[in-house]
């Protein structure tokens, strides 16, 4: 692995920040507030080549790798979560698909997902069926060349803005064997939306209920084969943890920005409250943990890139990524002291769009389980 950024990652990079700070910083605050998206954003990064990078050249993708991916998620949720979280939720429907669709789903769906031009979700979330994803109860009854599909999903994220859904729904017997994934396109009969979460933070990605009455989905919508639902969002949600951990770099990378630019400018006792060993020495540890976590991210990606395994430490690179996303911003606002707690500074909006990081894609207690899991597996079988 080569620790320092390739011509290609920089230019990403750099032209990743360039679109932050042209598109985002004049209207992100705003925006959070009335909880406003804006798709057409979406379609900018689509036309400068930032929404497919994974995806092969054929189907309209930067022809990249994951740690191509990352550093573009990074640098978007240092600007906004909401825009960061959009174009990961949107590359893994494009992801499943490149990894399990048929050709016919691929010439369909992807092109319009990489350009921008479309946004994807992925729904598998239930009342009763989160961490144990295998408990799921919408059902997809076969039906001729059809499906029907019945059921409610909670926790959709862009669910409502997304031309393209990928659905886990129980085709046969009770457990993760009976699951299957689907393609569910806007506007289909009987598929409608339900309730929009008011969160803590994350406001500009909304997060909806989806409803699925008696829903006609073509047996050709099918993903994978009749039983492959399991693994494929497991599949799904090793790549993802690996973008959850790039996005709580970008967003402790702003925080510890602004929690050195303050600390440089706020005088007390005559002097910057950078020159005081307590403030100081949260910089340091903050810098720290926020190195530690992207070297482990670009690890996990770089395995995934490589065709290695790396559900380990994709799980590792998520939790630590996000603890550490969690610690770093409250200490920014501890920094930043009184004005940390207003809505003048983003320390705030960080240190709530870092909380949620611990909760999606696996919280970080199944992360642990998933972890110890395989310590004891190696343990038993060396």
């Amino acid at each position: 692995m080569n620790f320092g950024e390739t011509a290609v990652q920089k230019e990403l990079r750099d032209l990743t920040r360039r679109f932050v700070q042209k598109e985002l910083t004049s209207i992100v605050e705003e925006d959070e507030r009335v909880e406003r998206f804006r798709p057409e954003l979406i379609q900018k990064l689509g036309e400068l080549g930032l929404t497919g990078i994974p995806l092969p050249e054929a189907y309209g993708g930067a022809g990249l790798g994951y740690l191509e991916y990352t550093t573009v998620i990074e640098e978007l949720a240092a600007g906004n979560t909401g825009y960061a979280i959009s174009v990961s939720v949107t590359g893994l429907t494009q992801i499943i698909l490149n990894l399990f669709g048929t050709p016919a789903q691929k010439e369909k769906y992807i092109p319009s997902l990489a350009s921008g031009k479309a946004i994807g979700a992925f729904s598998l979330s239930e009342a009763g069926s989160g961490s144990d994803a295998g408990s799921l109860r919408t059902s997809a009854k076969r039906e001729g060349d059809h499906y029907i599909v019945n059921g409610t999903k909670l926790w959709c994220t862009q669910g409502d803005l997304a031309n393209t859904v990928i659905l886990l729904a129980r085709t046969g017997e009770p457990g993760a064997k009976g699951i299957s994934a689907f393609v569910i396109e806007k506007g289909m009969p009987g598929f409608r939306y339900g309730k929009r979460e008011k969160k803590m933070g994350w406001n500009t990605s909304h997060t909806v209920e989806l409803i699925f009455e008696q829903v006609k989905v073509p047996a050709s919508n099918l993903v994978g084969k009749l039983g492959d639902g399991f693994k494929i969002a497991m599949t799904a949600l090793d790549s993802g943890r690996i973008t959850i951990g790039a996005t709580a770099v970008g967003i402790a990378r702003a925080a510890l920005n602004t929690a050195i630019s303050h600390s440089q400018q706020r005088q007390q006792f005559g002097k910057p409250i950078s020159a005081f060993q307590g403030v100081s020495f949260m910089l340091a540890d903050m810098a720290v943990q926020l190195d530690a976590a992207q070297l482990m991210v670009q690890r996990a990606a770089w395995l995934k890139d490589n065709s290695l395994p790396h559900s380990h430490e994709a799980a590792m690179a998520k939790l630590f990524a996000t603890d550490m996303a969690m610690k770093v911003t409250t200490d920014a606002v501890q920094i930043l002291g009184g004005s940390g707690y207003t809505q003048d500074f983003p320390v705030e909006r960080y240190m709530r769009e870092a909380k949620a990081l611990q909760i999606v894609e696996g919280t970080n207690q199944i992360q642990r389980h998933i972890i110890g899991r395989n310590l004891t597996q190696v343990s038993h079988s060396s």
